[in-house]
């Protein structure tokens, strides 16, 4: 954090030195000599979160950390005042002289005062680390050979005892049988997960059992964890495999790699073996130490531990290689698994009743990590087994975690990976704090936001959205984020969460480094020193603090009412702000002060009551991302064309896709003048019908464009925005809707379509399916709504070799869909919804390989299950909509002509409507259901 810190003002200062060289006469040497000292510094803090350093070093790390956001503080207060300067006027010439001689005096003083004073804290600083001998951080390191060594926290899951092993019976006994039967090849298993969900504990289980005992010659565990040293597990090994067959190794050169590679190698050559690699955190170890271990078919297996999915993929090198994921205890075993701990002295180890609500919650909040379920369980094991005790826990669980010596093992086996991050992904992970605990945030509204932050580094040639993609699937990789599906788990509206405890570690770690803090309803005191801040409470004594100068980030949640002095107040002392997000906060104005915020690069405003956007918008001159998503705004002021930083303008959200009956889809009208932002890369949606085609000449010139939403369009526009259309060459998400269920959407004139969209969604009548369509080499998802297409559309996109998500909503006014062998290779969801004229759907066998869900309904016409639905051996979900009875009475399991179809099918869900867009869902075999068909 604090060398992220150190990057960004680095970077503020070059550009400040770039920008502001005549404004900075007289401490121009300074600034720069500023940022050369913390250039100098920047190489000693790569390591600065490690975890593990002296109070001596963490005390200096502090120092240059506050001194940094010191040094921001001062650029952005003097930028800020420039900027108000610059657009300062006066009706009389010769006051606006004086006024401008007198403005620019105070703040040059002020300037130099401040940059003076920094440069003498920074050097103060420096000197002080080479009188302390902090020229390396190894030096301040707590491992370091004159401190006392210790304790692993993960050393117990070596000695587990077995009354804590639960839920992983079946999992052991396959890993069991895969190491005793199978290939004669030497193979890899890597285990993976999150920290604490007993990675250690089922190969330590595996490797103990009777059956693996008897089987192998040579067995050898080896535990690597983050600080390895190759030579010395090479060492360890060769002693280990020497000594078990009682020989001495002395003869061999231990001190060179080469050397125990090879004996290893010669030694093993003859050996079935089982060697375990406890704890690996970097692929780099296995492309070393496999070259000490013979392929020599002899049945050879080698188990890896891991929390990273990449490592677990680098260890694949042939089709004999496995990856198991290790997925939480549900529900039922994490229950189990905390009633043996916390009620280990009860009859038969029961929950007594009065403790059971309690209990469960604090089961729900270990979500299955049996790391935390013992941990927490025995902890309570100890105390009285009253209401009020077990409550104090329950609500004081953060900083328990934090300080009883019973549960701080947890919060340190969980922070070893915080530690494991590199630099650029720590503010990113520790953003996910600002949120409420679980909290689900799309993945677009996150990159967004880093972007403003300025945590993403530029890479060339990618814009910094996708940077920040690819941050969010290494946190993911290394199980540190979970992806969260909903019922929709279209990409497009994917989201993504962290575990309630590692939110809860997060929340500490990013308050002892001032990077964010939570404002909660309740709190009486408010000491406000953080970055960014997360406020739960809309009273208005909260800003009486002095400190707000630093607060950079302001994020609403779960306020049910908010006073206009509160929203006066918050842009009075936030006059920094880079992010303001009010996304579901009950605010029905935007104030005219807004545009005050000259440094504000992300403002959301998505599912507020607010109605108009002050024209003093076009003030926000680095504006990158402006969201009225769900909102009553139905135009932009024609200003905001002034921000040519802008690039996001998100005006309405996606989730009108999902429903099943035509309306016109509501986006905002746009002034000619928008191809003026050529930064532009979002924008969605705008309304088509009431412009010329002056609007779509302006979109022409929008090449950058990623994103294109645009609504109420009509036929007779339809050559105009294919014209624009083809000049996205970067378009990526492409949304087209007609102005009503009848008008036709003409994109046939399409020659040469975006190379990279890869989701495509079309609202309106189709003459034909637009041929430029199945060219689309990288479409993942594909949403049709209202086409009324005469001619079958899936011989037309059966062939796309990336499709994932195919949805065909009042698509097709055909009797039949026949689905041809070796078609739709990659696709896992498919819907066939409001097909009114369908009465057979014919599956071949061989295709739809990768199907997992299928939905379909209402099809009034058909009358039984789809012929081959049974050859889809990966299908895990079925749901139809409003079928006949006649239809859901073929599958009922007593009897049911087409049960024999769909028995294999995991979870089978019958939805029929009871108001609006919700649904009762029934399952097969439910006697309310069979009772409702009746009727």
């Amino acid at each position: 954090m604090t060398e992220t810190v150190v990057t960004l003002v680095i970077n503020e200062l070059v550009q400040l030195i770039a920008h502001e060289s005549k404004l900075l006469r007289g401490v121009h040497r300074d600034v720069m000599d500023i940022r050369d000292e913390l250039e100098s510094i920047q190489c000693f803090l790569k390591d600065a979160d490690r975890g593990d350093l002296q109070d001596g070093v963490k005390t200096w790390v502090k120092q240059v950390r506050e001194v940094a956001y010191h040094i921001e503080d001062v650029i952005d207060e003097y930028v800020l005042h420039v900027a108000q300067h610059r657009h300062q006027q006066s009706f009389i010439a010769f006051l606006h002289k004086i006024g401008h001689l007198f403005k620019k005096l105070k703040p040059r003083h002020d300037i130099v005062t401040k940059i003076q004073d920094i440069k003498i804290s920074i050097r103060e600083i420096k000197e002080r680390s080479e009188r302390y001998g902090f020229s390396s951080l190894e030096q301040g390191s707590s491992s370091s050979e004159s401190s006392v060594t210790c304790h692993d926290p993960r050393v117990g899951a070596l000695f587990i005892e077995e009354d804590e092993v639960v839920g992983i019976e079946s999992t052991k006994d396959e890993l069991v049988s895969w190491l005793v039967g199978g290939v004669s090849k030497r193979s890899v298993i890597s285990i993976v997960g999150i920290g604490g969900i007993g990675k250690t504990t089922l190969a330590k289980k595996v490797y103990e059992n009777e059956l693996v005992k008897g089987h192998f010659d040579s067995r050898v565990w080896i535990t690597v964890s983050q600080s390895y040293n190759v030579q010395k597990i090479l060492m360890s090994m060769t002693k280990k495999v020497y000594c078990e067959n009682e020989m001495a190794p002395e003869q061999i050169d231990m001190t060179d790699e080469i050397t125990l590679i090879s004996q290893l190698r010669k030694y093993l050559q003859q050996k079935r073996y089982v060697v375990v690699f406890d704890d690996v955190w970097k692929s780099e170890f296995w492309e070393i130490v496999k070259h000490a271990l013979p392929c020599n078919d002899r049945g050879s297996r080698i188990i890896i531990t891991t929390r990273s999915d990449l490592i677990g993929v680098s260890c694949k090198e042939s089709l004999f290689d496995q990856v198991h994921k290790l997925q939480p205890l549900s529900q039922d075993k994490a229950w189990e698994l905390f009633c043996r701990k916390a009620f280990q002295s009860e009859f038969q180890r029961c929950c007594p009743k009065e403790l059971v609500k309690l209990s469960m919650d604090i089961v729900k909040k270990c979500e299955g990590l049996p790391l935390a379920i013992v941990a927490i369980g025995g902890l309570l094991s100890t105390k009285e087994k009253v209401p009020l005790e077990w409550k104090k826990l329950h609500d004081s669980l953060s900083s328990e975690l934090e300080c009883n010596p019973h549960l701080t093992s947890v919060t340190k086996i969980l922070s070893l990976s915080y530690h494991d991050l590199p630099c650029y992904l720590k503010s990113c992970y520790l953003y996910f704090g600002i949120f409420p605990e679980d909290y689900s945030i799309t993945g677009e509204r996150l990159f967004w936001l880093w972007v403003a932050e300025g945590f993403i580094k530029e890479k060339k040639g990618k814009p910094l959205e996708d940077v920040a993609k690819e941050y969010l699937m290494e946190l993911i990789h290394r199980n540190l984020v979970q992806v969260s599906f909903g019922e929709l788990d279209y990409e497009l509206f994917r989201k993504y969460r962290i575990h309630d405890l590692l939110h809860e570690i997060i929340l500490s770690k990013a308050g002892e480094l001032n990077f964010c803090q939570v404002l909660e309803a309740g709190d009486t005191t408010f000491p406000i020193k953080s970055r960014c801040l997360s406020i739960h409470d809309a009273r208005e004594n909260i800003f009486e603090t002095s400190e707000y100068s630093r607060v950079r980030s302001v994020f609403l949640f779960n306020i049910n009412e908010m006073p206009n002095s509160f929203i006066v107040k918050l842009f009075k002392k936030f006059k920094l702000l880079k992010v303001l997000d009010f996304e579901d906060a009950p605010i029905d104005y935007l104030p005219q002060e807004v545009g005050n915020l000259f440094h504000l690069k992300y403002l959301c405003l998505r599912r507020t009551k607010v109605k108009i956007l002050p024209k003093s918008v076009g003030r926000l001159h680095n504006l990158q991302t402006l969201n009225v998503v769900e909102t009553a705004v139905r135009e932009l002021p024609i200003e905001i064309f002034r921000l040519y930083k802008l690039r996001q303008i998100l005006a309405h959200s996606h989730d009108f896709e999902i429903k099943s009956s035509f309306y016109s889809v509501r986006g905002v009208k746009v002034h000619e003048g928008v191809g003026c932002l050529n930064e532009l890369q979002a924008l969605s949606i705008i309304e088509a019908n009431h412009h010329g085609v002056g609007l779509f000449e302006e979109l022409r010139k929008l090449s950058r464009l990623k994103m294109l939403a645009i609504s109420n369009m009509t036929a007779e526009r339809g050559s105009a925005l294919c014209i624009s259309i083809q000049n996205m060459v970067h378009l990526k998400i492409l949304f087209v809707g007609s102005i009503s269920e009848d008008e036709i959407i003409d994109l046939q004139s399409i020659s040469s379509p975006p190379p990279f969209l890869e989701h495509l969604s079309l609202r309106g009548r189709l003459v034909k399916l637009p041929s430029w369509i199945p060219k689309l080499q990288n479409l993942i998802t594909l949403l049709l709504f209202f086409s009324s297409l005469e001619e079958d559309p899936l011989p037309r996109v059966q062939a796309l070799p990336n499709l994932i998500t195919l949805s065909l909503n009042h698509v097709y006014d055909g009797g039949q869909l026949y689905f041809e062998e070796g078609g739709f290779r990659k696709l896992k969801r498919l819907t066939l919804r409001e097909l009114k004229t369908l009465k057979m759907v014919e599956i071949d066998r061989g295709s739809l390989p990768s199907l997992e869900q299928l939905e379909i309904g209402p099809c009034p016409q058909m009358k039984e299950v789809p012929a081959g639905i049974q050859h889809l051996k990966s299908l895990k979900i079925l749901d139809f909509y409003e079928m006949l009875g006649e239809f859901v009475l073929r599958m009922q399991p007593d009897g049911g002509e087409d049960y024999w179809k769909v028995k294999m099918v995991t979870t089978i869900r019958l939805r029929y409507r009871i108001k609006g867009e919700r649904y009762q869902i029934y399952q097969l075999g439910d006697s309310a259901l069979l009772e409702r068909l009746q009727r």
